[in-house]
């Protein structure tokens, strides 16, 4: 059974990008423009849990820091590996990130190949 990706990001470019290049290597990925249409999906009883979330911070409604501090609040995610990817590349964004339970930090612009690479890294 192949290991599913979310991306929530609200650039359909990126979304694209980060679903195709997983998509050759095998990963099933799922992508969400906003954090409360991702969350609302999340929560459902039947929703697959991912493995790997690869999280904008810079999201609309609700932005990738509550995404993650949500996310990491439920019992059923406490395995899932929570990736920030973000413009913001400053030190406070990193340690924010980490306190709300992310593994890593990817700064965009970001290669396809550092993608897979962490995806790969810890999936």
């Amino acid at each position: 059974m192949s290991k599913l990706v979310m991306v929530i990001d609200d650039s359909a470019t990126v979304c694209k990008i980060i679903e195709t290049c997983l998509g050759r290597e095998g990963f099933d990925v799922k992508t969400f423009s906003d954090g409360v249409e991702a969350v609302r999906w999340l929560t459902e009883p039947q929703s697959p849990i991912p493995d790997l979330v690869l999280l904008d911070i810079e999201l609309p409604k609700m932005d990738g820091y509550e995404v993650a501090r949500r996310l990491k609040t439920k019992q059923r995610f406490h395995d899932t590996v929570i990736v920030m990817l973000s413009r913001r590349d400053g030190v406070i964004d990193r340690l924010k990130g980490r306190l709300v339970g992310a593994k890593d930090y990817v700064s965009k612009p970001f290669k396809t190949q550092d993608i897979i690479a962490i995806t790969q890294m810890y999936l």
